[in-house]
């Protein structure tokens, strides 16, 4: 795998943007892989549970949205942004401590429209949650 900071360089410069002070950070994602046809994250479990001590359902969509939102960007290409506009997720299994990791898959990339399918596992390989993401694609 790459190395998490490494990606995260790569990212500012062809973005010019910074995940420091976002989401992002707060929730501890790091991404390790990053190309327009696949990004890996991963986040841990500790710090984003519900009451009962589970990985929280909004959590997976925090990490599902943001690796498939990078892709998004990343076939959007130079000078354009992807925004979100529809995101499902289905909630297989919990998830309790440890690390969780998504995989996020190009399905379609037209020129105004990237949808992406996150299957999101924990640290043995099981489902955690399958999401699907989709994002329009517009200038800058």
């Amino acid at each position: 795998m790459t190395d998490p900071d490494e990606v995260t360089r790569r990212m500012e410069e062809q973005f010019g943007v910074s995940h420091r002070d976002t989401l992002v950070q707060r929730m501890g994602i790091e991404i390790t892989e990053a190309a327009p046809e696949r990004v890996v994250g991963r986040m841990p479990v500790e710090g984003n549970i519900q009451p009962y001590g589970l990985l929280h359902g909004g959590a997976s969509c925090v990490l599902a949205e943001t690796l498939g939102s990078t892709g998004a960007a990343l076939h959007a290409g130079p000078g354009r942004i992807a925004v979100g506009v529809e995101i499902n997720a289905t909630h297989h299994r919990s998830a309790t401590s440890g690390h969780v990791t998504g995989v996020a898959t190009l399905i379609h990339g037209g020129r105004t429209i990237a949808t992406y399918d996150i299957a999101i596992t924990d640290e043995q390989g099981r489902r955690v949650c399958t999401s699907r993401l989709t994002c329009m694609l517009r200038d800058a």
